[in-house]
């Protein structure tokens, strides 16, 4: 036999959430149950596979809110150049110490699960830990990934540019650090959601589909990985 409570519980939440979108008209109704990853990577240099990561950060939205934060500094294994520090202003000396890259891949896979990914120039960042995700042949995130650029292109044409902060600050959302991963990550999570509010059409928030024909590319995921078998060593049978 079922909860009694359960019942007027749940009638109660949901008369809740609909005095409370009367007086929200933003996708928070519309679409309340969307869930998503917004993601984000600091490294030391362009190059995937040849410079590292060296902070990874991701934030999971429901119902239009941060929910959980996936967010670590990671010890490269090799110094950072004064360059990227210039940018991130992420030092030798905190990423010393901190978990390698391989440690974090699985768990990082566990957060993400199959939830959709986004992230502002998108490429960038799955390129490098795609990277990663090859060289030690850990399986990754399975969502659809969404590039917060192109579709910020579409959404508000005319800008001087489409850099995260000028983003950023033409939404007036609230900001402090930039080129920190957490933050990041934030930032493009709600880019993404003032994105969605303005291409609402007839009280309905846009399909996956049509996000995805936004970008201009086809849809996005990573690549299925899976480990290698072992070569077997002949000389050890002697």
């Amino acid at each position: 036999m079922g909860n009694p409570r359960r019942g007027p519980f749940v009638l109660n939440y949901y008369l809740k959430l609909f005095f409370q979108c009367l007086k929200l008209p933003s996708l928070l109704c519309i679409n309340f149950f969307m869930r998503f990853i917004a993601f984000d990577l600091e490294t030391t240099g362009t190059v995937p596979g040849v410079d590292q990561i060296v902070e990874i950060g991701a934030v999971r939205f429901i119902d239009g809110k941060p929910e959980a934060v996936f967010a670590t500094l990671i010890d490269p294994r090799k110094p950072i150049p004064p360059g990227a520090s210039a940018v991130n202003k992420i030092t030798d000396d905190m990423v010393r110490g901190k978990p390698l890259i391989e440690t974090l891949l699985e768990p990082f896979t566990e957060f993400c699960g199959e939830d959709v990914l986004v992230a502002h120039n998108a490429p960038f960042d799955t390129q490098f830990i795609l990277s990663d995700y090859k060289k030690f042949e850990v399986p990754a995130p399975r969502g659809v990934i969404l590039d917060t650029l192109p579709i910020a292109r579409k959404v508000f044409p005319g800008l001087a540019n489409y850099k995260l902060g000028t983003l950023v600050q033409h939404l007036k959302i609230p900001s402090s650090d930039f080129h920190r991963a957490e933050e990041d990550a934030s930032y493009a999570g709600k880019l993404f959601l003032e994105m969605i509010k303005r291409t609402v059409v007839n009280g309905q928030a846009p399909a996956l589909v049509n996000l995805v024909a936004l970008t201009g590319k086809p849809e996005q995921r990573f690549p299925v990985i899976e480990k290698k078998p072992k070569q077997l060593d002949l000389l050890s049978l002697f």
